[in-house]
């Protein structure tokens, strides 16, 4: 028997329990350029940055979401910045299912958020993408 693994999605996106998220509308991040993948992770820290750090006007959201097929290791992140996966990101081609909202979270610092778009600004500036596909 093994253990069902949660998966969470941050976004400023409002979404409803059955939609699905999808690879092919424009990232999050950066330059905002058509998405090959779509993200989740299993830490409610990294998901919560997600939904910090998205564009938009919204709020903050973080979704429980179930994949619809194979997910990988976000290369992004465990390839460069965190070996070994710490932050149980992942990313895949495939869809994920929103099957729940998490209704409260608690955010980062409003310094640490300046602090974090601080340094995703200066690698924007270095022709460093945050996500490169």
């Amino acid at each position: 028997m093994t253990d069902a693994q949660t998966y969470y999605h941050g976004t400023k996106a409002e979404l409803k329990i059955g939609d699905l998220i999808q690879p092919g509308y424009a990232s999050n991040y950066g330059r905002r350029k058509q998405a090959a993948f779509v993200y989740l992770t299993a830490t409610l820290d990294a998901a919560t940055w997600g939904a910090e750090l998205a564009v938009g006007t919204g709020r903050g959201r973080i979704y429980i979401v179930e994949p619809t097929g194979a997910i990988e290791d976000d290369p992004n992140l465990t390839n460069r910045r965190f070996p070994g996966n710490p932050t149980k990101s992942y990313r895949s081609r495939d869809p994920f299912r929103v099957i729940g909202e998490v209704a409260e979270w608690k955010g980062h610092s409003p310094d640490r958020i300046e602090e974090m778009h601080a340094h995703l600004e200066s690698l924007g500036q270095r022709g460093i993408e945050a996500t490169e596909e």
